[in-house]
């Protein structure tokens, strides 16, 4: 939610406001110390060399004469916008993320890995519950936003939970709950 008034203006429109608004799609981001601090070097990363690298690129790309015609120049340019689009997102990430220190193991939960078996299925699988951007290279990240994650969000092992899955609903058994910090 941002306070105040204000104008974006974006390709001859201008858009104005007074008072709240709230950030569409950004909903309350949990991430772990890691996950931030990767996030943060990132960052740097993104609004430092990558940025010089890539003024670099349009200069020498200019420097082939007309620009209308320059495949290299829009590509640079295309390069540009994709690095500006993620260093905006993950300042808005970082800003309103929660920090998981740790985790109830107990109950699912942010910052938890919870086990699960669907339906009638004989195997489980784990899951980290938390933002897509903890990445985690041993599991799959199940967001808290996701239909699974809000189903299973509170959930104790043991229990079991109903999943509005898209063509039928699913039965979710938690077989077991632990931090993942």
């Amino acid at each position: 939610m941002v306070g105040g008034t204000g104008t974006l203006v974006h390709e001859g429109l201008a858009i104005s406001w007074q008072g709240p608004v709230t950030l569409a799609g950004m909903d309350e981001v949990h991430l772990t110390r890691d996950a931030q601090d990767r996030l943060q070097m990132e960052l740097k990363e993104r609004t430092g060399p990558k940025r010089t690298e890539i003024s670099r690129w349009i200069e020498r790309a200019r420097e082939h004469g007309d620009i209308r015609e320059n495949a290299d120049y829009d590509a640079a340019k295309n390069e540009q916008g994709h690095n500006e689009a993620r260093v905006r997102h993950i300042e808005a990430l970082l800003r309103f993320a929660v920090i998981v220190e740790s985790s109830n193991a107990d109950v699912v939960g942010p910052g938890t890995i919870v086990e699960i078996r669907v339906g009638d299925d004989e195997g489980t699988t784990e899951y980290l519950v938390g933002s897509i951007e903890e990445r985690s290279a041993d599991f799959d990240v199940l967001s808290v936003s996701s239909p699974l994650g809000q189903a299973l969000l509170g959930a104790t092992p043991g229990q079991t939970v109903e999943y509005q899955a898209p063509r039928r609903t699913l039965q979710v058994e938690v077989m077991g709950v632990r931090p993942a910090v």
